[in-house]
């Protein structure tokens, strides 16, 4: 148990680690923003510093940015998830103050390109291992226990408002740009976890009361229970056929494991639900 919350930390640190190398590296000097709570972060940064004359870095208001966040989540969501978020934002700050910002290339479209990927797989394998960046993450986390809208909307919205004044603010290439970035750091992001908002798990279980108990206790998710049978054992079992979204995939492999290891299951991609997937 201790060894696998010491990985998490590391890879959320190394997460890290690739945003302010992203951020330092790449973004800030072209003026190309990333997305999420990191992009506005930035984009303050640039109004504070070419509009107003005030130094304030990108690290200091990602971190004030995230205060409120974290906190909700505190409250909504779970003191696990929230820990590591805490854990990711501290150190995304930590790095983007102690990384000087350098320019290692002047085209944009490097720029635009090599930040989005390096981000895209710091924020890719954060959400892998079941933590978050904090921001965006942790709202949609909160939205997607609320309601059973699209979560990409609302990443689309605040998304587009970045490109749009990065668009107003600078020159329209920078908002052109900007897409590239957020483009590229999607797909990474999609390859390393998975593209779906929603997927689908099958579980053969012996033990489907405790599961679902475990699962209720941490999830607020409708579940079926089939009655079944090992072809070749011919023991009788039950099959658990659940929906969930991406973020709370890793939460339920670890209930699995902790429950019934012996459990099989199968994890689908899903394209769409119709009516609701909550346990009401």
């Amino acid at each position: 148990m201790f060894m696998m919350e010491a990985k998490r930390i590391i890879v959320v640190i190394f997460g890290a680690l690739l945003n302010a190398i992203s951020l330092n590296f790449f973004l800030i000097g072209a003026n190309v923003y990333a997305s999420g709570f990191t992009g506005a972060a930035q984009l303050l940064s640039s109004v504070f510093n070419d509009f107003i004359g005030i130094g304030v870095s990108t690290g200091i208001l990602l971190f004030l940015l995230n205060i409120p966040v974290l906190l909700l989540g505190w409250y909504k969501v779970g003191k696990g998830f929230t820990i590591y978020s805490i854990i990711s934002v501290f150190f995304s700050t930590l790095f983007l103050e102690v990384i000087p910002v350098i320019e290692l290339s002047s085209d944009i479209i490097l720029n635009a390109a090599f930040g989005g990927v390096i981000g895209g797989v710091g924020v890719g394998v954060t959400l892998k291992i079941g933590a978050s960046t904090g921001g965006m993450d942790i709202v949609a986390m909160i939205l997607s226990r609320l309601k059973d809208k699209p979560i990409g909307n609302y990443f689309l919205v605040m998304n587009a408002v970045i490109i749009l004044f990065a668009g107003i603010l600078y020159e329209p290439e920078n908002a052109l740009y900007t897409m590239v970035t957020l483009y590229v750091s999607t797909r990474v992001i999609d390859a390393i976890h998975t593209r779906h908002e929603k997927v689908t798990a099958w579980i053969v279980t012996l033990k489907a009361d405790e599961l679902q108990e475990a699962i209720h206790r941490k999830m607020i998710r409708g579940i079926t229970i089939l009655p079944a049978k090992g072809a070749f054992t011919k023991t009788d079992k039950s099959v658990m056929y659940l929906v969930i979204t991406r973020y709370e995939l890793y939460d339920l492999e670890k209930i699995i494991s902790e429950v019934d290891p012996t459990a099989f299951t199968n994890v689908v991609e899903t394209a769409g639900v119709f009516g609701s997937f909550r346990r009401d």
